[in-house]
């Protein structure tokens, strides 16, 4: 029978699951009345359905911990305000540890809730024994409670975010398949579906683990993969206690709700099952996979071990169903690079019950808005690279993906599936001298080197790590001689044409219509002043610019060069990353290293600070340029990739002898943090502005045209700021910082640490962070008083400072 399907719409969400229901909700909130959302069976029967409900609200960020608390809300208000049942109750959650690296790891979250207004208590292991009476407390150490989580119901819940939905305006429509995604010159326009066309001006993708594939039809990169997720529901449990709170035993892959009288407990084995691999079915509303007992059973049989009564108690229920899983283990939301008006909420980890409601809402604010309400980028789908699309890398590294949520966090953790899929010309010789690499957005790079007889492998703790010593090598060689960095992982984007230079000058803060031959480091900001990115402009000549930034936010930032350019211009935007690998020399003796193979004049009158020259190097010619990310005379050389073999064997051949090291991104961080090199996703983001992030440097207020930002920046600068970005030093040389530790000031928390590292020449712990004041307190009194950052569990007197700790006149940038 043909559905009463509408010809247009304002919006189309495909995908009826709760994270659909929920975009669809915060829409019509705002206003937005004509919205249209289709589900191919019933809403609920993909994956939304078996999902465990769990309702957690501490995540790794605070913008994330913010959203989770979002949806805790608002489920409660849905059912007590609205009076839609969720199921919502508030039954609190408790995570144990069985080891003292466990039990660190749930401090020092502890610490971070506490930045983030987390009510959690860290408690011993009497105390989590009347919490949990069924639990078998041998070995356990501690762990930590949360009283404000919660658990919902998630068809319940659907359901009720649907009827609010459609009270407001909004068109659902069931039994609708939707074919594929309608484009025009680069635009999504609708959608193609079994009942006919649907014209709309923005498309929403949230169809869960079928999202892949709507986005692989039209060229768009929604990287996820399914896998195979396992829980049991028991027999009713004689006198089971009421409201009895979420159970995460992480050591032994597990957690346990109690459920209408009886225990879910539910895995995340390390090794998991991916499925769908050859495609997916489209027929199986409320889909059921086959049982796995060989699979599930020695996670069952630890389980048992900590909950003796199941070892009495019958299994009413073997439940598999499938999930989606991202390569990074973090949801994709937001604004497609590849296809504008299309936005995507999907790949939610088994966490998209609690992420659900504010996912829903940012989501929405962003459609409406034009631009994020708050920082996202740990969501962000940009930040998903182009070959995370391919299948098999998607398959195996989802094996990993499930089982990563409850492994130990540790610090400089790497993954171990699909390695090896981005390598730097200059890898294999790496390799042979000692390199060990790490992996982020699929590039290889060295992290550190091992000394001949050490074997280059992490073993992995809370405290100094086995490569510790070799990084601090590698760290004094840089200071006191020359170190060669492998850098090819750099973004580099070409922008050319007769309007190139007006463009970017636009985008940037900074004045980067200067002379050919001139580096200019700086920010892009949006138009409430936000720091997009932080970079590098490089003219090459009167219309080019090579613009260089991380790895991380490659598409990022070229979707943000082409979003600004006005219509019309003169402009061509190309990412030529792989054209050009990246070879960094640095350290005081930099220029000796360089010398011997390149005729050009390397003196700081031929050659100064912010400059660039096309050069010999070896048999190659090279862009070399002089800028810094490590606070020392140096350049940053760009070589064509067929040549950088050759250059790199010329000059290591020729160094190496002399003394020059080879470094790794450790000793790279280590070194940015003694100059309080601020890192983009870190100690800045779209939430900060050059006026708190101590950049205000950097931006040009009165040039020709002004720049994007400029009005909400000058604003700021008049009504006064209240937090700002501030080194510190911890006085005891022996705790290391990672991030967000709490920061106390006189005994109150004004902040946390957003990026640490051990200082090896300063010879102490080092971290930025934002400290809070009222807004008319003068700058120097900012760091005046008894600063403190806790680190597990214990306050550490810290030095703070507005300069940075290691050369702060920057006279060893200029030798």
């Amino acid at each position: 029978m043909a559905k009463n399907v509408p010809e247009r719409a304002q919006v189309v969400i495909i995908g009826g699951g709760i994270v659909g229901a929920s975009i669809a909700y915060h829409l019509t909130e705002l206003g937005w009345t004509d919205v249209v959302l289709l589900e191919r069976h019933t809403l609920t029967s993909g994956t939304t359905w078996h999902a465990a409900g769990l309702v957690g609200q501490l995540r790794a960020t605070h913008n994330m911990t913010r959203l989770a608390a979002y949806s805790a809300d608002l489920y409660h208000r849905l059912e007590h305000d609205m009076d839609h049942p969720t199921g919502f109750k508030k039954v609190g959650s408790l995570s144990v540890a069985d080891n003292h690296e466990r039990l660190e790891e749930l401090v020092r979250g502890a610490g971070m809730a506490r930045c983030f207004d987390v009510d959690i208590e860290v408690i011993e292991a009497d105390e989590l024994v009347e919490r949990w009476p069924l639990i078998n407390p041998d070995g356990i150490l501690g762990g930590v409670w949360i009283p404000s989580d919660g658990q919902a119901s998630p068809v319940d819940t659907t359901m009720a975010l649907a009827a609010v939905a459609k009270k407001n305006g909004a068109k659902i429509v069931e039994g609708i398949s939707v074919e594929s995604i309608r484009t025009s010159d680069g635009r999504a326009i609708g959608v193609d579906t079994d009942n006919g066309p649907i014209d709309a001006e923005y498309v929403v993708t949230a169809a869960g683990m079928w999202s892949h594939q709507l986005g692989r039809d039209v060229g768009v990169n929604i990287p996820l993969h399914a896998c195979e997720h396992f829980y049991l529901v028991t027999e009713p449990v004689p006198d089971l206690p009421s409201g009895l709170p979420v159970l995460r035993d992480t050591d032994n892959c597990i957690y346990v709700k109690e459920d209408a009288g009886r225990l879910l407990v539910g895995a995340f084995e390390p090794i998991a099952k991916p499925f769908g691999a050859k495609g997916l079915p489209h027929d199986r509303p409320f889909m059921q996979l086959d049982e796995d007992w060989d699979h599930l059973a020695p996670v069952y049989e630890r389980a048992c071990e900590r909950i003796p009564i199941l070892n009495e108690i019958g299994i009413r229920l073997f439940f598999n169903g499938p999930e989606a899983f991202t390569p990074d283990d973090r949801y994709l939301l937001g604004p497609t690079p590849e296809l504008d008006n299309h936005f995507v909420a999907a790949g939610f980890n088994s966490v998209g019950i609690q992420s659900a409601g504010g996912a829903g809402k940012v989501l929405a604010e962003w459609i409406v808005d034009g631009r994020p309400p708050m920082d996202l980028w740990d969501v962000d789908i940009r930040r998903a690279q182009p070959f995370q699309t391919n299948r098999r890398y998607l398959h195996d590294r989802s094996v990993e993906s499930l089982g990563l949520l409850y492994a130990m966090h540790w610090p400089f953790r790497q993954v171990e599936t699909a390695r090896g899929v981005r390598r730097s010309p200059f890898h294999d010789r790496l390799i042979n001298l000692g390199a060990c690499h790490g992996e982020n957005g699929g590039w290889e790079r060295p992290n550190w080197f091992a000394p001949e007889g050490v074997e280059p492998k992490y073993e992995y703790t809370y405290g100094r790590q086995n490569w510790f010593e070799h990084s601090a090598a590698e760290h004094r060689a840089c200071r006191e001689n020359a170190a060669l960095f492998d850098q090819t992982s750099l973004a580099k984007i070409l922008v050319q044409g007769p309007d190139a230079a007006a463009v970017l000058n636009k985008i940037s803060s900074a004045n980067v219509d200067v002379q050919p031959g001139t580096s200019v480091y700086t920010t892009w900001l949006n138009d409430r002043g936000g720091i997009e990115a932080d970079l590098t402009v490089n003219r090459l000549d009167e219309e080019r610019f090579l613009v260089v930034t991380a790895y991380t936010t490659q598409l990022k930032d070229s979707d943000w060069i082409i979003r600004n350019v006005p219509d019309g211009s003169r402009v061509a935007v190309t990412d030529v990353t792989s054209a050009w690998a990246t070879l960094g020399i640095f350290g005081p003796k930099a220029r000796d290293f360089v010398s011997p193979i390149t005729d050009a004049d390397l003196s700081n009158e031929a050659f100064p600070f912010g400059t660039l020259q096309e050069i010999d190097f070896g048999y190659a010619r090279a862009i070399a340029v002089r800028r810094t990310y490590m606070g020392e005379l140096g350049w940053e050389i760009y070589l064509p990739t067929e040549f950088a073999v050759g250059a790199f064997d010329q000059l290591w051949e020729s160094g190496q002898p002399n003394g020059l090291e080879l470094a790794g991104m450790h000793a790279m961080n280590s070194l940015r943090m003694e100059k309080a090199y601020r890192h983009w996703g870190d100690d800045i983001c779209d939430e900060d502005t050059p006026l708190e992030a101590g950049l205000s440097w950097g931006v040009a207020w009165d040039k020709p045209g002004g720049f994007i930002g400029r009005d909400a920046l000058l604003s700021q600068r008049e009504t006064g700021i209240t937090r700002r970005l501030v080194q510190f030093r911890i006085d005891d040389p022996k705790p290391l910082l990672y991030h967000n530790e709490p920061v106390y000031k006189d005994g109150t928390i004004v902040g946390r640490i957003t990026s640490g590292m051990y200082g090896h020449t300063v010879g102490a712990a080092l971290g930025m962070g934002y400290v809070s004041h009222e807004v008319d307190v003068p700058r120097d009194q900012v760091i005046e008083g008894s600063f403190e950052v806790e680190i597990n569990g214990k306050r550490f007197p810290a030095t703070a400072s507005f300069r940075p700790f290691y050369d702060p006149e920057s006279k060893q940038v200029h030798l």
